[in-house]
């Protein structure tokens, strides 16, 4: 798998998103991404409540711990790097967590517009 380069939707190089718990395609804490993602796991998040139980109703449960995965489940606060799709999905029936612009990466843009992320942005000044 080639990786793509560690390039943020700010065109600096790509910050961590998160080691607590291990995030990112391929778990090395980054939102780093490849053509074999295809779910493009691109969008550094802060989780929430609200996000959180969106998620878990779509069906994809992020707060339940899976230990045969070694994931211990996410709780609001956590900083997770988030399927491009599923962010702009939620964002779509009100229920987006705020965004990492300097921890998402670049090939996030392709699904979702700068100017959504940047409303929900944790890191402007």
């Amino acid at each position: 798998m080639q990786k793509d380069e560690s390039v943020s939707v700010l065109g600096e190089p790509l910050d961590m998103c998160g080691d607590a718990p291990m995030t990112g395609f391929y778990r090395d804490s980054y939102c780093n991404t490849c053509d074999e993602d295809v779910g493009s796991h691109t969008v550094c998040v802060e989780t929430s409540k609200l996000f959180l139980d969106y998620s878990k109703a779509k069906g994809n449960d992020l707060s339940t711990p899976a230990p045969q995965f070694g994931f211990a489940g996410l709780t609001p606060g956590d900083s997770w790097c988030l399927c491009a799709a599923r962010w702009l999905e939620a964002y779509n029936d009100g229920a987006a967590p705020r965004v990492f612009l300097s921890r998402t990466h670049k090939r996030a843009l392709d699904i979702i517009p700068l100017d959504i992320l940047k409303q929900y942005a944790t890191d402007l000044n």
